[in-house]
């Protein structure tokens, strides 16, 4: 039959086309023949699915991940979400969760010599009472650029009724006192004034890191199932309950916020092996409680 179309085309003057009926040929015929609809876009019409988004030729994922993002609303701003990457280190006593707070710090800037550390232990005489002072003497010692803001310049005497002061409120008023006396002298920066939320997460924003004295008492984390086992204000290994209606004192250092879910990020030297988190609200409570002063000790990573 093929051959008498073929002898037919040649009497008609037409060319003969056989047709390819191996599968290879059928194949090769089809593709030289056929119209393509599922053909990639031209650059143009890339252009315009781009602006537009994902379309059929885009990969499954990324249609999934622009679906998501969609459902997620807008993006976060540079500066609405930051956490840094500041080691925990456990404080070791009852008494010395500042020290274990600027180890962090130290830590944090490539800064921390153990044997040194303990060096200028001895050369401050930082014993079993730690003032917010006594870290920024600490930080200019190690030449860490710092800037510690207070609302007392010295020592409030009406701390002396204050059961967290009073063991060494007497001891320790004069030494304290002469520290913040002689701060300019040593060029430890000391101001009085008063830190705002937007000032604290502009500081982080850039890197920088902060030593915070807080009540205990009022500070609550919303990641820690369970209350914190070793406080600075109960004897070593002793069990503590949150919202004691005292005053007790405590150093973290801050890590970074959420603006979105108006959270801050500290770490506790409570603990060894966690970020803990709180709202605005609750860390405003925390650092502003009577006895805090409140202290804040910025730390600067460019030291």
């Amino acid at each position: 039959m093929i051959r008498d179309l073929e002898g037919l085309g040649r009497r008609l003057g037409r060319p003969s086309r056989r047709l390819p009926f191996s599968p290879p040929q059928r194949r090769r015929w089809r593709r030289r023949n056929s119209t393509r609809t599922d053909r990639p876009p031209a650059p143009a019409e890339a252009e315009a699915v781009a602006r537009s988004g994902p379309g059929p030729w885009a990969p499954r994922a990324a249609r999934v991940m622009r679906t998501e993002a969609e459902a997620a609303g807008p993006p976060l701003e540079p500066g609405d979400f930051v956490q840094l990457p500041v080691p925990v280190i456990q404080q070791l006593y009852h008494w010395d969760c500042g020290l274990a707070c600027s180890r962090m710090v130290l830590r944090y800037l490539g800064q921390l010599d153990d044997s040194e550390f303990e060096r200028a232990l001895q050369k401050l005489q930082l014993t079993r009472s730690i003032w917010t002072i006594d870290l920024a003497y600490l930080m200019h010692h190690f030449g860490v650029r710092h800037r510690f803001c207070t609302q007392t310049l010295g020592v409030d005497k009406g701390y002396k009724n204050q059961s967290f002061y009073r063991k060494h409120f007497d001891t320790e008023e004069t030494r304290v006192n002469q520290l913040f006396a002689q701060a300019k002298a040593w060029k430890v920066l000391v101001e009085k004034c008063t830190v705002s939320v937007k000032d604290i997460q502009a500081h982080l924003a850039q890197g920088h890191v902060a030593i915070v004295l807080v009540n205990s008492g009022v500070l609550h984390c919303d990641l820690c199932s369970s209350p914190v086992k070793y406080c600075c204000f109960t004897p070593s290994g002793h069990h503590c309950f949150c919202r004691t209606p005292d005053y007790q004192g405590h150093f973290i250092v801050l890590r970074g916020y959420n603006r979105a879910t108006g959270c801050i990020f500290y770490n506790n030297p409570a603990y060894a092996d966690r970020m803990c988190s709180t709202s605005i609200s609750n860390f405003e409570e925390a650092r502003t409680s009577y006895g805090t002063d409140e202290d804040i000790l910025f730390v600067y990573l460019d030291s």
